[in-house]
């Protein structure tokens, strides 16, 4: 069996999982210098129920989540161009976080994934589904906690599945149920599982994502539970190095941004990190090479020539050079942003979603700080991950997803 799409996605393809293709909220566009009604128009809208998740595109489909009735979790496919339905699938998974995360709501967080032929989507409860992305017809689906006889994740699941773009075997990836496993994507069988945690409140699951890297010149899969930092061998789930990330409460949320050989994160109520890994004799070994008391909360950066864009926990946003932890600029001298940001980049400009609904579009200039252009979209809070496809960009706002285009 081929998965074209799977093969076929880089930086220039759909967005077709978390941050895109290869993970790194990036693109090949070439974005105007200002967000206005003559060149940035609205396509479509439609109304939903609840979501966390980001959209993602395949094709000629946009995929969305919601959560309904507070029972059931829904994913439908719509038309990228008209904003019709094409098919709408649910089952029933629903649950209440607790305290202080309940203030956002109890709806499906994890943005699904998809090869072109099926499209794959974990429920806040820790249901993982698949189904068939012509029709909604369910191929399979798997309850992970019964699987593997470990209570529900506390705050419910947020870890985004990963398809590794380019890899002919059909598998994906995730972190769930106080651990990491590889699963065949055709049937839902494991093909390895590392367990990483005890399953408690503050190492069940993971508010993170897993991302694909060449560290110390060896392919592995960078993770970030709720206590740690890990590079996983890929064949067979081995841990290669493992590294403890402070954060209270176990917040760590930001997926890891890898450039080179260094790894970033940055941890709620802590600071943000800068970690080497090296290779010693045959092995690989990591260490902390520099930190810094700015940190972020749950933004994930992009990084573009070496530099991380980073939304900071104060509602700032700042730039680091990864590769000495040099804080270049801090945006202090205007209002502060929303409690959450999404960010894509381009070659020199990134588009940054604000939970608020405000759409920026800023320099990406690591000696200033640089504001080009800001939108309030027609649109309700948005805590989803912008999604980008050529001209076309994809928002989830809290009860809408809307479709916009640049001229």
């Amino acid at each position: 069996m081929t998965f074209p799409l799977c093969a076929q996605t880089g930086e220039t393809g759909s967005w077709t999982q978390w941050r895109g293709a290869n993970r790194q909220s990036r693109v090949d566009a070439k974005w105007p210098e200002k967000l206005d009604d003559s060149n940035f128009k609205q396509e479509w809208t439609a109304e939903f129920g609840p979501s966390y998740s980001g959209p993602i595109i395949s094709g000629d489909l946009v995929f969305t989540t919601e959560t309904k009735s507070k029972k059931y979790e829904v994913v439908t496919a719509i038309n990228k161009k008209t904003g019709q339905t094409a098919w709408s699938t649910e089952w029933e998974g629903a649950m209440t976080v607790p305290f202080f995360a309940a203030k956002n709501g109890s709806w499906i967080r994890s943005t699904p994934a998809t090869d072109g032929e099926r499209v794959y989507v974990a429920g806040i409860t820790g249901m993982f589904v698949c189904l068939d992305a012509t029709n909604g017809d369910v191929v399979w689906k798997v309850d992970l906690n019964k699987r593997y006889k470990v209570s529900r994740e506390s705050f419910g699941h947020v870890c985004s599945p990963l398809i590794i773009p380019g890899d002919m075997e059909p598998a994906i990836y995730m972190q769930c149920s106080a651990g990491f496993v590889k699963m065949n994507r055709e049937t839902g069988a494991e093909i390895w599982r590392a367990a990483l945690g005890s399953g408690n409140i503050m190492t069940g699951g993971a508010f993170s994502s897993p991302v694909l890297a060449n560290l110390g010149g060896k392919k592995q899969l960078v993770i970030q539970s709720r206590t740690e930092l890990a590079g996983i061998e890929p064949s067979n789930g081995k841990v290669i190095w493992r590294q403890k990330v402070p954060a209270f409460r176990g917040m760590n949320i930001l997926t890891p941004s890898v450039v080179g050989d260094m790894v970033f994160t940055s941890s709620y109520n802590n600071k943000s990190f800068g970690y080497q890994v090296s290779t010693s004799g045959n092995n690989l070994s990591v260490s902390e090479k520099w930190d810094s008391k700015l940190r972020a909360y749950m933004s994930s950066p992009v990084v573009i020539e070496g530099h991380a864009y980073v939304h900071l926990q104060n509602k700032q946003l700042a730039c680091f050079e990864v590769a000495t932890g040099k804080n270049k600029w801090v945006s202090q001298s205007r209002k502060r942003f929303g409690d959450y940001w999404s960010m894509v980049g381009t070659g020199d400009k990134i588009l940054a979603l604000d939970s608020r609904g405000v759409l920026y579009l800023i320099e990406a200039n690591p000696n200033e700080f640089k504001l080009l252009s800001e939108k309030k979209l027609k649109t309700n809070d948005s805590w989803a991950h912008l999604a980008v496809d050529g001209n076309r960009v994809i928002v989830r706002g809290l009860k809408t997803l809307t479709s916009y285009q640049w001229k």
